[in-house]
């Protein structure tokens, strides 16, 4: 169940309001203010909750199915720094051990130009969350599904090929995680690769419906992560 199908059914329930509640109910939440996790679907369940319509067995019963769709929404919600710095980076971490954050011990002349370290390579992690590239509004109203037939687009940025060996972008949708890893000569040599900002040292990769196919050859399972990164290397070396 994606938001779109949560949002019929909640429709459907309130159709069978009587008059007076369906205009109390339509003026409320054209006046509603809404701050996380407080909002407008939360507060169409809770009125109709209270006006019996909408039982707490239901009620689990249908959390239950939007939660187990969109295990990874509340991704939406995190602001930019921390979505890619804090959760990609740990989240990298988490899948294998191996994976250290780099220090001067590690690396004598490391000064924070680079994410992980991992037997001597050197690896940037960006994640980027697919939204609908043609609607308006927050991040987590804009997240989709993975095989969704809406337009997306998800942007790797900040991309800086002379501090890292290997890149691993994150692919974030509601429902799945995708993992591609390119060494830093696959990222160079990649066609749709284009600069950040006119003149500047930083690029960027734009993943959209038309191209996603083409980083197939990339696709990693979380638990390889590691040792393909240990792979991309040895080949760069062997060149």
């Amino acid at each position: 169940m994606n938001q779109t199908e949560l949002k019929q059914y909640l429709e459907r329930l309130t159709t069978s309001l009587d008059r007076e509640d369906k205009e109390l109910l339509t003026a409320r939440l054209e006046a509603l203010s809404s701050a996380y996790p407080f909002n407008e679907y939360e507060y169409i369940i809770s009125f109709l909750i209270d006006r019996g319509l909408l039982s707490f067995q239901e009620y689990e019963d249908l959390r239950n199915r939007y939660v187990s769709s969109n295990r990874y929404i509340e991704l939406f919600s995190l602001s930019p720094r921390v979505f890619g710095q804090v959760w990609g980076e740990k989240h990298v971490s988490d899948l294998d051990r191996r994976f250290q954050i780099p220090n001067t011990n590690l690396d004598p002349g490391f000064d924070g130009e680079y994410d992980l370290w991992i037997e001597g390579i050197k690896v940037e992690v960006k994640a980027a969350r697919a939204i609908n590239a043609e609607k308006r509004g927050s991040l987590a109203s804009k997240a989709l599904s993975w095989g969704s037939s809406e337009p997306f687009w998800m942007n790797f940025q900040q991309l800086k090929l002379d501090v890292c060996d290997v890149f691993v972008f994150i692919g974030v949708w509601v429902d799945k995680l995708v993992y591609w890893v390119l060494s830093r000569d696959e990222v160079a040599d990649n066609p749709i690769l284009s600069h950040q900002h006119r003149g500047g040292v930083e690029y960027q990769i734009g993943i959209t419906p038309k191209n996603i196919a083409d980083f197939d050859q990339y696709s990693v399972e979380p638990n390889r992560i590691g040792d393909v990164v240990l792979e991309k290397k040895h080949i760069m070396n062997s060149k």
